[in-house]
């Protein structure tokens, strides 16, 4: 029997748009700190405010771009999250510098698929995390498009991750309670990871989300 996918609404901007989310069924938040692209950036101080306000069990995901143990290491510090997002590829390093100076912290990479070379890049990655993002970005363009894209990716190429790695799974990229139900069919991951699709007028929509949680229920 297929497990219901958790759900991540990420580019949260406010305790009020935390509390929607909550409200509609989301198990973890993303919270978008400086990225050279993409929607949804706040400051650190909001991302603070925001993650002091969300009650356990909920995951408060701190997006990074940053790729130097010291520097995310302080940043995670000064906005008090559960859990890392490293939006950007990282050292191995940084992993083990990351778990010695935050025990506790979860540690999620983003691996953006680009083609099925992502494949082994996963993983490896996933022997040094707590879970692998895929979404739809690209770390080799002038200007680095780390996730936000609102673009779907090959669910084929997140299968065979999905199928490599040992860790947990989170899906994103362009998911909508249109294309929701085919995207848990073929990749099966443990969590899904919503922006875009379900905000209106870069507010979160809380019809929006009903009908997406609808889809899934």
């Amino acid at each position: 029997m297929r497990t219901k996918p958790r759900v991540k609404i990420c580019c949260i901007s406010s305790p009020d748009e935390a509390q929607i989310a909550i409200a509609n069924g989301a198990s973890a938040l993303g919270l978008v700190s400086a990225m050279p692209s993409g929607p949804g950036v706040i400051t650190e101080d909001a991302i603070a405010e925001i993650a002091q306000s969300v009650p356990p069990p909920i995951g408060t995901f701190l997006l990074t771009s940053a790729t130097l143990a010291e520097t995310i290491i302080v940043q995670q510090r000064r906005c008090g999250t559960n859990t890392l997002q490293l939006c950007d590829y990282v050292d191995v390093s940084v992993y083990r510098d990351l778990r010695r100076e935050l025990p506790g912290i979860a540690i999620v990479q983003v691996i953006h698929v680009t083609g099925p070379e992502t494949v082994e890049l996963a993983r490896e990655v996933g022997e040094h995390v707590h879970a692998l993002l895929l979404d739809s970005g690209d770390t080799s363009l002038p200007v680095k498009l780390l996730g936000g894209t609102g673009r779907t990716h090959d669910w084929a190429i997140s299968r065979r991750i999905r199928e490599a790695v040992r860790v947990p799974l989170f899906l994103a990229g362009g998911i909508t309670a249109g294309n929701v139900a085919e995207a848990v069919a073929a990749v099966e991951p443990f969590g899904l990871d919503l922006c875009s699709s379900v905000r209106t007028n870069d507010r979160l929509d809380a019809e929006k989300l009903n009908a997406f949680f609808g889809v899934l229920a």
